[in-house]
């Protein structure tokens, strides 16, 4: 984690200074689920908590969990026809991001963000967790969720049949589903939450929500 200094946050359209008594807790829980079409399922999720309660430099946890279960069914064959996506240009885009692509029949395919802000505490203080990941893999399947001190995401992934991903990066949150194959059943759910321990106004308030997302403007990477 690295302080953002004062003349780059200047330049920051909604920037978001964060103090004493003012935001207590930023947390994010990402999800992401498949279903293939031979009945492999593959789960990861990543709890990332901030906790300013203290003051200073925020108490940082991250909890990583994947999961992959065994084929239980025959793929149906290929109708020969070559498939592909490609989502390299989310690479430049900043704030929120949904993509979805599609080249296949029959898929069902979401992507849900939900922020939610309220006063009050911090949850309970968890230790200090130092950046690491959890990957688990079966044949041809990949799932990840990943901490490096400066961002988080979490992969899922088939190799011939797409990638499902969710990140938190400097000035980023997003959400990406590629799909190049039949009857695939994706769900990617991000849940940000933001507790503040003092709120001064309801315009302050309105203020705090516009802005909230541009809090990860303040992740950069640097000495942990």
């Amino acid at each position: 984690m690295a302080e953002i200094p004062d003349p780059e946050l200047a330049t920051m359209r909604g920037r978001y200074t964060v103090g004493d008594h003012q935001v207590a807790w930023f947390g994010v829980s990402m999800i992401s689920t498949w279903q293939t079409a031979s009945g492999q399922t593959l789960e990861g999720t990543l709890l990332l908590g901030m906790d300013f309660s203290q003051g200073g430099r925020p108490v940082v946890s991250f909890t990583p969990t994947v999961n992959i279960t065994a084929v239980d069914a025959p793929v149906t064959g290929s109708d020969g026809i070559a498939r592909g996506v490609d989502a390299s240009g989310l690479a430049n885009v900043s704030g929120m991001t949904q993509s979805v692509q599609v080249a296949g029949d029959g898929n069902i395919a979401a992507n849900v963000t939900r922020l939610n802000v309220r006063a009050g505490d911090a949850p309970a203080a968890a230790a200090a967790s130092a950046p690491g990941n959890a990957t688990s893999r079966v044949g041809d399947a990949v799932a990840s969720a990943a901490f490096d001190g400066g961002s988080a995401n979490v992969l899922l992934q088939v190799q011939g049949q797409g990638a499902v991903q969710q990140w938190i990066r400097n000035g980023s949150l997003g959400q990406s589903i590629q799909l190049t194959s039949d009857h695939q059943q994706v769900s990617n759910r991000m849940e940000i939450d933001l507790v503040r321990q003092s709120l001064a106004s309801n315009a302050q308030l309105a203020q705090n929500v516009a802005q909230a997302i541009q809090m990860t403007r303040g992740i950069g990477p640097g000495g942990y």
